[in-house]
């Protein structure tokens, strides 16, 4: 019987009809709710009247009744036609494919097949993709709110032209009243079908909750590991229901829960049913209709429910569902996406290493593939439409880019092995799979003549199949081995069958193994469709995808503002680089610019604040390392190292939340170049100079309230005796040194990120650098100043070092002086410069004030004083138009003077650190564009500085050893 009814023809070319339809009444249901693209005949004010008629008479429209309604639609009946021909060809496909969908229904109850996705993979697949299929067109043309107007508007153009009714208007007229309310007309449709839908849904007992784990049972399972059993690595992988290990759970449980929506008399009556429903309502709030279009399935269940008599008892099952989703899922979720990372990034990295595994580990990769894939869609959905949680962090993932990344670097590697898969897969084909398939056709007592023709073809195929043809480069087209193996699963799952398949589950799982293995030879991509595609991201509208682009960029920064916690600029831009590289997949798909969408969203974040006033990874990179990084560093907790070019943490009790040296070193401060550039690190830098200027306002008080006593020092400082009454008299020592030496620290941390800088931009426009630092190089301080800064400024906007730099002197020529004249500012400039020199000894004091040969440093960041008395001196003298050059040699007679003075103290706490602090002098001198080695030999022997580097590094070996 089950052969003249070609039920499995019927059944492939039904799901890609309904597939078709589906798409169409998704697109006219978009079109029909956006205002831009609705047909004009529902927006003109002329045809107000006749739409509001058609709808209030639906289906019964008299046009001689309602002539003067229908006025318009007469005056334009050949346009409307037209416009409109297109979307009632639609809805009669709808009609004619309800037809076929209720005529094969019939006709497999009336052939009693039996259905388990275990056995007859295939049959019970496409059986239950086609239930949902024709439910899910029915429910979309139920939300098409001119469907009405639509077909009624058509018609009566039609009869206008014709003089009678299109002959299929009536069926359409009535289809569209029947589902007004679609899913209890549904139910009773598939009243009559209760008992094999339920058998279908029900064979899923076994395969469903064994891929409904949580992410620890699968970490305990070692799912998808290579590693766990290196003795099985070159084993095939393979298992008595090969298709179901990678078939999508979101595909499962649309089975489950619209099926369940349409039979419900089953969850009454069965228990079974009732634990496989909620254990597919536990998993999640939304369903995949078509593309974006989900449902809402604990409403839809509940208001359905409500509305049926004797299914009370369903209420509180879907509502403590609800609740357990809203409660778990968003963790349970999130654990799964963590365990894939890890996961596939070792699937990837060994496949990488070892390509040949491909071939009997093919598998785990769709495995793989299809788990992320689940779990990717679940998050979309749910982050589309986040329900009412105490934590919606869960439902947003800033690593989803690793990821979407592993799952393209597995997708690319299936792609460039394609000859080892084919290789491997033919072998197995045609040497175990032939003889296990014919081993087992022998071992049958029945085998009818249909049924035995199909599996002598069987095996005749896969034994044909030759290494030779490979090589030869010949295609391999094993599609009618395929559909061979579905109609035998028709033929031996009827109710009368005299070969029955299921008594035979050998059969079945060689021949379900047999054809993933002739899927690796010609239908790989296809199988890549059903396990990886990802184009439903794409769907959305471009400012969502832009919004989407952005939020995923922001959340990777995992910024915490209460525990300064922040990735590492590294991490976030080999993040980015993988979420774009997964983005460009995508664009094969839809027609998006993902290369203008990414840079529109990164260009944003190079702002403060981006369009929505939110803040940006700039302002997040900002607030991070100036309250995170250089407030430690300000406490000496954290050490600037110029040997190593970078910040280290100090060896402290407490242990420290960061290691400092994985954001500020080379690599982290150019990721963060890269990150944020030119104008996100002006932002930064903006923001250093306030805390600059906050310093030299304090500076400045100190020196006004010590005025009289630097007076003085600054005439007698080469006389020890007046020296030392008048260093009795200055107060503030220390508090100038620690306010210098916090200058001296950010003004360090300035200079690393300009250097980062200047190597982006070298490397991502050389042609705009070169010439800039060309012109760099022929501008001197001496000459015209407005020049110079002009020159200079250009030059450090892209990274350039400077002699004078510009932002520091816009900074100082920008405090407020209380209207001083410029030769006060002078005055006071000078004085600081005394006091900071004077203040020197105090330096040998503090036991931490010791040079480190390892780090090029001092452990209390002292070393960063000679980079603050030369940036600071040189913007101060350039904004009251005086010498540097000058200035500094003073600075430099004062201070060598004083330190000398070191030399003739006998008193152990004072000289205990004098060496280091005589190497600060030499700092000085060497970072200074103004000064030279012959001005300092002049004041300060250099035998003392050949001592002093000969002692740190002395006890550094002392130490070392």
């Amino acid at each position: 019987m089950a052969y003249q009814f070609k039920l499995a023809e019927k059944l492939l070319i039904l799901n890609e009809r309904g597939q078709g339809v589906l798409i169409r009444m998704n697109h006219i249901k978009k079109v029909c709710t956006d205002s831009k693209r609705r047909p004009s005949y529902f927006t003109e004010k002329s045809m107000e009247s006749s739409v509001k008629y058609i709808n209030r008479k639906f289906p019964n429209i008299d046009i001689r009744g309602g002539s003067q309604h229908l006025s318009s639609v007469q005056k334009q009946k050949s346009a409307v036609l037209e416009g409109l021909h297109s979307y009632y060809e639609s809805f009669i496909d709808v009609m004619e494919f309800r037809d076929h969908v209720y005529e094969l229904l019939n006709t497999i109850d009336a052939c009693q097949c039996y259905f388990d996705i275990a056995v007859n993979f295939d049959l019970t697949k496409n059986y239950l993709d086609l239930i949902v299929t024709y439910a899910s067109v029915i429910y979309m043309l139920s939300r098409i709110d001119d469907k009405k107007a639509i077909v009624g508007m058509y018609n009566c153009a039609f009869e206008f032209c014709n003089g009678n009714s299109d002959p299929s208007f009536p069926r359409l007229g009535q289809m569209f009243i029947e589902y007004d309310h679609p899913w209890k007309k549904l139910s009773e449709e598939f009243g009559p079908h209760t008992k094999s839908v339920t058998g279908a849904l029900l064979s899923l007992r076994m395969v469903y909750p064994r891929r409904n784990l949580s992410a620890d049972q699968w970490r305990s399972a070692q799912l998808l590991s290579l590693l766990a059993s290196p003795a099985a690595m070159l084993s095939p992988t393979c298992c008595d229901t090969m298709a179901c290990e990678y078939l999508s759970m979101e595909v499962m449980e649309r089975w489950i829960l619209i099926g369940f929506l349409l039979c419900h008399s089953s969850l009454n009556a069965n228990a079974d049913s009732q634990n496989l429903w909620k254990m597919a309502l536990r998993n999640g709030l939304y369903l995949t209709v078509i593309r974006d279009e989900i449902l809402n399935i604990h409403k839809l269940s509940e208001d359905f429910f409500d509305s049926l008599k004797g299914y009370s008892k369903r209420i509180p099952d879907i509502k403590e569902c609800k609740e357990y989703v809203i409660i778990n899922c968003g963790a349970l979720r999130r654990e799964k996406r963590n365990f894939l990372r890890n996961a596939l990034k070792e699937l990837t990295k060994v496949l990488e290493d070892e390509p040949a595994l491909l071939g009997p580990k093919a598998l785990f990769v769709f495995m793989a593939l299809s788990f992320s894939r689940d779990e990717v869609l679940w998050l979309v959905r749910h982050a589309e439409n986040i329900p009412k949680t105490k934590t919606p962090e869960d439902y947003a993932d800033s690593q989803m880019a690793e990821l979407l990344y592993y799952m393209e670097k597995l997708r690319t590697l299936l792609a460039q092995h394609r000859y080892v898969i084919q290789r491997y897969h033919l072998q197995y084909l045609s040497q175990y799979d032939a003889l296990a398939l014919n081993d087992t056709i022998q071992g049958m007592y029945v085998c009818p003549e249909e049924e035995s023709v199909l599996m002598s073809s069987f095996v005749s195929t896969l034994s044909a199949l030759s290494l030779k043809h490979l090589d030869a480069g010949e295609e391999f087209d094993l599609k009618p081995f395929r559909l061979d193996w579905l109609r035998l699963q028709v033929y031996t799952s009827a109710g009368k069958a005299a070969l029955a398949l299921k008594d035979y589950p050998d059969l079945a799982k060689v021949m379900n193994m047999a054809q993933f293995h002739t899927r690796m030879m010609d239908n790989v991509n296809e199988l890549l469709c059903e396990t990886a595609d990802l184009s439903i991201l794409c769907l959305f509208e471009r400012e969502s995808a832009f919004t989407t682009v952005y939020r995923v960029i922001v959340q990777m920064a995992n910024y915490n503002q209460s525990t300064h916690e922040i990735a590492r600029p590294t991490d976030l831009l080999a993040g980015i680089q993988a979420y774009v590289t997964s983005l460009h997949s995508l664009s094969c798909y839809i027609n998006i610019d993902v290369t203008r969408l990414v840079k529109n969203v990164l260009l944003q974040q190079t702002q403060p604040l981006d369009s929505y006033g939110t803040q940006t990874i700039t302002t997040l990179y900002t607030n991070w390392f100036l309250e995170g990084l250089l407030r430690q560093a300000s406490s000496a907790l954290i050490v600037h190292c110029p040997t190593t070019q970078c910040f280290v943490n100090q060896n402290t009790e407490n242990e420290q939340s960061f290691h400092a040296e994985e954001y500020a070193d080379i690599c982290g401060l150019r990721s963060l170049a890269e990150l944020i550039g030119p104008y996100g690190l002006k932002f930064l830098n903006e923001n250093l100079m306030w805390h600059i200027i906050s310093q030299v306002g304090e500076l400045k008080k100190l020196v006004s309230d010590n005025m009289d006593v630097l007076v003085q020092m600054r005439a007698n400082f080469e006389n020890p005796e007046a020296m030392s009454d008048l260093q009795k008299k200055l107060t503030g020592c220390e508090n100038v040194l620690k306010r210098m030496t916090i200058i001296g620290v950010i003004l360090s941390f300035r200079s690393m990120v300009q250097e980062a800088l200047a190597e982006i931009m070298d490397r991502h426009c050389p042609f705009l650098t070169r010439p800039i630092k060309c012109l760099k190089d022929f501008i001197y301080p001496e000459g015209d100043i407005k020049v110079t800064l002009g020159v200079y400024e250009m030059a450090s906007a892209a990274g350039l070092p400077c002699e004078i730099d510009p932002t520091l002197v816009s900074a100082i020529a920008n405090m407020q002086t209380d209207n001083s004249s410029i030769e006060e500012e002078f005055k006071i400039t000078c004085l600081l410069l005394v006091y900071i020199a004077v203040s020197l000894p105090t330096l040998c004091l503090d036991p931490n004030s010791f040079y480190r040969r390892e780090h090029g440093g001092h452990q209390n960041n002292i070393h960063c004083l000679a980079t603050a008395v030369n940036h600071l001196a040189a913007a101060m003298f350039t904004v009251q138009r005086k010498n540097i050059q000058t200035q500094l040699q003073e600075f430099l007679k004062v201070a060598s003077s004083i330190l000398l003075q070191l030399g003739q103290n006998v008193e152990r706490m004072e000289i205990k650190n004098r060496d280091s602090v005589y190497l600060i002098l030499h700092m000085i001198v060497e970072q200074s564009p103004f000064l030279s080695q012959d001005m300092l030999e002049m004041c300060f022997p250099y035998v003392l500085l050949r001592n002093a580097y000969r002692e740190v590094h002395k006890t550094f070996i002392h130490t070392m050893g």
